[in-house]
């Protein structure tokens, strides 16, 4: 590194070396002894280092806004009721409960039955929305994406309504964790609930829902999820109440009390 910034200094002050004799060969050594002498080349190996620490700074600030903008935008989201969402209740509710889940998992089965009771209970007045999002756990549920592409096949088929039926039916009759035939059951209660199979089937292998599931899992990870249901509950001036596990009723009839009084 020192021959190299030896080399460069040199040519960056040819002139001071221009009134003498040119040499028959340049002697890197004793131009290398020279500046050392003189304290020019630490000073120069320094300003390398320091416009180097600095790139490296501007780089890591850059990455860290780049970061911090689109985790912004996930949490965001996790607020905002957007057209992608379903949403059972009244969508302008003063309280929101935004669930992460997995079709396949047998503790989102559970924590659906205890959504259907607080939106039965809080729905009457309006006063909760329940916002489903998808969190297919991959590793463990390899059939949860496509059953997830199933639920919003009938939301684009028979409206968000359906969409609901399509999640109530699908937890009803299916064991969780796998054992769910999807060739039979996912056409099935496609017709249970009133759609056009061939329509179903051909939205089914379609992938256009695939982005969309991803980006749901995406901002489940960014809020804070590494499981489910992981849910979260947001009062109307923007405070959360995060939600791990399938909780039971009183839990998150707390958390509702609580965030109702945050106006």
């Amino acid at each position: 590194m020192k021959t190299l910034l030896a080399m460069t200094l040199l040519v960056m002050n040819s002139a001071a070396f221009a009134a003498s004799p040119a040499p028959a060969q340049i002697d890197t050594d004793a131009i290398i002894k020279r500046l050392e002498e003189s304290g020019a080349l630490d000073k120069a190996i320094d300003r390398a280092i320091e416009r180097y620490i600095s790139r490296q700074q501007e780089a890591q600030r850059k990455q860290q806004a780049q970061v911090g903008a689109e985790n912004s935008a996930r949490l965001e989201k996790m607020r905002r009721i957007t057209s992608a969402d379903h949403v059972r209740g009244n969508p302008n509710a003063p309280v929101k409960i935004v669930e992460y889940s997995d079709l396949e998992c047998p503790f989102c089965k559970s924590f659906h039955a205890t959504m259907q009771k607080v939106v039965n209970e809080y729905g009457k007045n309006g006063t909760v929305a329940w916002v489903y999002r998808h969190f297919p756990l991959d590793a463990i549920h390899s059939k949860a994406r496509t059953e997830a592409t199933a639920a919003e096949c009938a939301g684009a088929l028979g409206g968000n309504n359906a969409f609901w039926a399509y999640v109530d039916r699908f937890y009803a009759v299916t064991p969780s964790n796998n054992q769910t035939n999807l060739q039979t059951v996912l056409p099935q209660i496609a017709r249970e609930i009133g759609l056009d199979e061939r329509k179903f089937n051909s939205c089914l292998a379609s992938g256009k829902y695939d982005k969309h599931i991803q980006e749901d899992l995406d901002n489940a990870n960014a809020t804070g999820g590494n499981g489910t249901p992981w849910s979260i509950v947001v009062a109307k001036n923007g405070k959360k109440y995060p939600l791990s596990g399938a909780q039971p009723y009183e839990a998150l009839k707390q958390l509702i009390e609580l965030a109702l009084q945050n106006k």
